[in-house]
């Protein structure tokens, strides 16, 4: 039976096609209409709660697992995680596809904790037999860090596989789900690993302010002492939590409150498997009708993700970034930009309070744009297709 549509958003308010901040429902707005007392029993109840419904949604069982609050964007959260459950003296390999990847090396180099980068570029996942063989070529490592989603580029990545080689090699595997938690399963009791970062403004579709990190409890409890940071220390965070039931620090109380409906919102929709559902509907339509423009995805379609999608910018000379994505906000659409280093791109997001009936209206806005910038082609420069012809295998 088809969906019905979502409700539209208010009057002038664009849809956002991005990979967080997006289009929240009316519901999650309404929400921060009230003001919370941070220190205030309701509020301590929708902070339990919230982590609650988490570990839920991951099959994280208390106590073994739980879960952990942390004011901030996600990148404050994936370094509040790499900060504290890598210890000190270990060793992290980063498996790197794209700008995430690269972030997470970056921070573990600000923090100088020792670590190794397989760097797959813009179009490949890392697989698991190479981290096989990265793990047994060098006995230092201690820690994995994996990227669910790589948003630059779409790529969703396999981590079945590269639990597998972690888990076989006896090492302990951390994975940033920031863009795919909620809408991609990561249930623990089917993938090894130690622990996982997500953020409020992705895909259980609240709004930015926080995030969280869910881990085995044994990891935070030995934790303690390995942050550099006083604020983005997750151990002492979850010791205060756990004694207090309030946050360390002032807490972001509306978007807690926002989240909390949320996870309602995401319950009543079907959960995990129906969210993921509407987002892979909603990438279909794009990619076909982006296709029947002209337009060439970045990314072969095994391992294109629900949650964003690269194109190539058309080699018209008509065409620029620019006027397009003004072209595409006057119709009531906000894209993002590319963020690769081997091709000029663009992206579209498909999460956030949208379906296929949008996604109908997004291909024939940008039908209107090029047409209204006199682009005769969509089609991408040919070295950009023999590029990934050549990268990509």
């Amino acid at each position: 039976m088809p969906r019905a549509p979502l409700p539209a958003p208010a009057e002038g308010e664009p849809y956002l096609l991005t990979p967080g901040p997006l289009s929240t429902s009316a519901g999650v707005k309404r929400a921060m209409l009230r003001d919370w007392g941070s220190w205030d029993a309701d509020f301590r109840a929708i902070t339990a709660e919230v982590r609650a419904r988490l570990l839920s949604i991951a099959g994280a069982a208390r106590p073994e697992w739980d879960c952990v609050p942390l004011q901030g964007s996600g990148s404050y959260c994936v370094e509040a995680m790499l900060g504290s459950l890598l210890p000190r003296n270990g060793k992290m390999l980063v498996l790197a596809n794209g700008a995430y990847g690269q972030r997470a090396a970056q921070t573990l180099a600000c923090m100088g904790r020792a670590h190794l980068v397989i760097d797959k570029g813009d179009y490949l996942p890392p697989r698991g037999p190479e981290v096989a063989d990265a793990l047994a070529a060098d006995p230092a490592i201690t820690h994995v860090l994996a990227i669910h989603c790589e948003t630059s580029s779409g790529i969703l990545n396999p981590l079945p596989e590269i639990a597998a080689a972690v888990a076989a090699a006896g090492r302990k595997l951390l994975i940033d789900s920031m863009s795919a938690f909620g809408a991609v399963p990561l249930d623990v009791r089917d993938l090894p690993c130690a622990g996982f970062v997500s953020s409020a403004n992705k895909c259980i579709e609240g709004v930015p302010g926080f995030g969280f990190v869910i881990a085995r409890t044994a990891e935070l409890a030995a934790a303690r002492g390995n942050s550099q940071s006083l604020s983005l220390d997750v151990h002492a965070q979850w010791a205060y939590m756990e004694k207090t039931g309030q946050w360390r620090f002032t807490p972001p109380t509306h978007a807690v409150a926002a989240f909390l409906q949320a996870l309602k919102d995401h319950q009543a929709e079907g959960g995990v498997v129906a969210r993921g559902e509407r987002y892979t509907e909603n990438r279909d339509v794009l990619v076909a009708g982006m296709r029947g423009l002209g337009f060439e995805t970045l990314l072969a379609d095994a391992w294109l993700s629900p949650i964003i999608t690269t194109f190539f910018s058309p080699a018209d000379p008509a065409f620029d970034f620019a006027g397009f994505y003004a072209a595409m906000k006057a119709r009531d659409f906000i894209i993002y930009p590319g963020k690769l280093t081997v091709a000029e791109s663009f992206r579209i997001g498909h999460i956030g309070q949208i379906d296929a009936h949008v996604m109908r209206r997004v291909v024939a806005a940008a039908g209107a744009a090029l047409a209204g910038m006199g682009v005769a082609s969509a089609a991408p420069p040919p070295e950009a297709l023999g590029q990934r012809a050549r990268l990509a295998t």
